[in-house]
């Protein structure tokens, strides 16, 4: 699948270099199983010093709790909405799946900063690997509160099985084909 990326990354690269000038990838250290520490991948959808830029936009967090999420992110590229939105700036992440740091689908891997505030009653959370795609992910995502984030990744460790798993794939098919979609006819 790896393979099969590389010019849709070739294409991604030249769009980017384009847009803003910056590079390709993203890479931020996350907290894996058990909390461990590791490098996440990501196609980079937001401008050049955005996490300089946190602090400005702390009024517009839709997550609440200890965690940063904005669905319409006034930090995003042109291109970057349109990669996030349909969630093509996740295929690096199967450079983590290879390394063995993460799974196709897992409760979704924090930054460090924000695993250090997750409330206790939902640190067996961070007892699988996290994944590409995950029960948060198909089920809204930034619509959902922080709580009912959390809940939802208890419920698919309490559940996991080959046949969730596969749900949760197919379902997130179809999110990014709609989010791709979406995003043209906006274009």
């Amino acid at each position: 699948m790896l393979v099969f990326s590389i010019p849709l990354f070739a294409l991604l690269w030249i769009l980017i270099k384009l847009d803003d000038g910056g590079s390709l990838f993203f890479k931020q250290r996350r907290a894996g199983k058990n909390k461990k520490s590791f490098i996440m991948y990501k196609v980079r959808t937001m401008v050049l010093g955005a996490e300089k830029q946190k602090r400005k936009y702390l009024h517009l967090n839709e997550a609440g709790g200890p965690v940063f999420k904005i669905y319409e992110d006034p930090r995003y590229t042109r291109i970057g909405k349109l990669l996030a939105h349909s969630g093509l700036d996740e295929l690096p992440q199967l450079i983590n799946i290879i390394k063995g740091e993460m799974s196709f689908v897992g409760p979704r891997p924090l930054p460090i900063s924000e695993a250090k505030r997750v409330p206790k009653i939902y640190e067996k959370r961070f007892s699988v690997a996290p994944g590409i795609t995950s029960l948060w992910v198909v089920r809204g995502a930034h619509s959902l509160s922080f709580d009912k984030w959390m809940k939802l990744d208890l419920d698919y460790i309490k559940h996991q099985s080959l046949f969730l798993d596969l749900k949760v794939a197919i379902s997130t098919v179809f999110l990014m084909l709609k989010g791709l979609f979406a995003g043209f006819n906006k274009q």
